[in-house]
């Protein structure tokens, strides 16, 4: 055969393909082929030029499917009622950029974007030893990320209970009284280690807390599990409480900051959010729901030289 023909085997040879793989792309119609005495010859030219087309045309499918991603970010990590407003402000100034994000608790937050499948980690995580947020905890949970850490919001967070509070909760060892029926956060999250260190410095066992076992992923299921009196109370933020007529004994004010690598907070996507958290639209939105401070915002709390 001329060497510019090649017949099935010989295609098949300079494809690093198998026999069967040449049958098939000739069935999809796209390899250049003929019938000649009842067998298949390709021209060598024209299955140079079809390799050339193709890689082509997946080099520019690669740059369309990168196109379509690259306004997105991927987020995980703890909870917040006005992260949804926020990404919902974000959009409307932006409708090109899109944040996904999974509320995974602060530690699986930072886990996921150690190992490289998040883009942001939300975290409010406090060290007792220094009684700091967040930083003392990245050369543990972040040994592969150069971290940026920037605040979103300082937020109040506390004991969410009826209206009127019909069984005198005054302070963390009235959760002790008896019948009292708890909704927790799930282990991991911020607010459940939170919750654990204020139960322990009360001296209340979990094992004697009713519903210690019942885990909720948000702080929006917690004020729902109280106001359908499926629990008595429950540690969320204030503005759940404010949201859906419940009372609030706060326990603390904690910072939520966002975590990620310094390469991704120079990408565009970031910058927008940032701008978006800074907007006047952003702020007048929650202001009804009170229980933040925004002194902070956007403020770089941490990033290595």
């Amino acid at each position: 055969m001329p060497a510019e023909m090649m017949n099935t085997k010989e295609v098949a040879k300079y494809l690093n393909i198998n026999d069967k793989q040449v049958y098939a792309l000739i069935r999809e119609g796209g390899m250049p082929a003929t019938r000649a005495t009842g067998k298949w010859i390709f021209p060598k030219k024209l299955i140079d030029e079809w390799i050339e087309t193709t890689t082509r045309q997946g080099l520019s499918q690669a740059r369309q499917k990168s196109a379509a991603v690259s306004g997105a970010l991927l987020a995980a990590g703890s909870n917040d009622p006005i992260l949804d407003i926020l990404q919902t402000t974000l959009r409307r100034r932006h409708p090109d950029l899109y944040i996904f994000s999974a509320n995974t608790g602060s530690t699986e937050g930072l886990a996921a974007l150690n190992a490289g499948y998040t883009d942001i980690a939300w975290t409010h995580l406090w060290d007792q030893a220094s009684g700091q947020y967040n930083i003392p905890f990245l050369s543990s949970r972040l040994p592969r990320i150069d971290a940026v850490v920037v605040n979103l919001f300082h937020r109040d967070i506390g004991l969410v209970f009826a209206a009127d509070n019909p069984l005198n909760i005054r302070d963390i060892e009235d959760m002790q009284q008896p019948g009292l029926r708890f909704i927790n956060r799930q282990e991991g999250s911020g607010t459940r280690l939170l919750i654990d260190y204020h139960l322990k410095k009360a001296g209340i066992g979990t094992d004697k807390l009713i519903g210690y076992e019942n885990e909720v992923f948000t702080h929006l299921e917690v004020g729902l599990a109280i106001l359908s009196h499926q629990a008595d109370v429950g540690m969320a933020t204030g503005s759940v409480s404010r949201m859906l007529g419940l009372s609030f004994l706060s326990v603390a004010k904690e910072r939520f900051d966002m975590i990620l690598d310094k390469k991704t907070y120079f990408e565009k996507g970031v910058q927008n959010f940032i701008d978006t958290l800074r907007s006047a639209s952003f702020r007048k939105g929650v202001e009804k729901l009170g229980h933040y401070d925004f002194y902070e915002s956007g403020k770089i709390l941490h990033a290595r030289n």
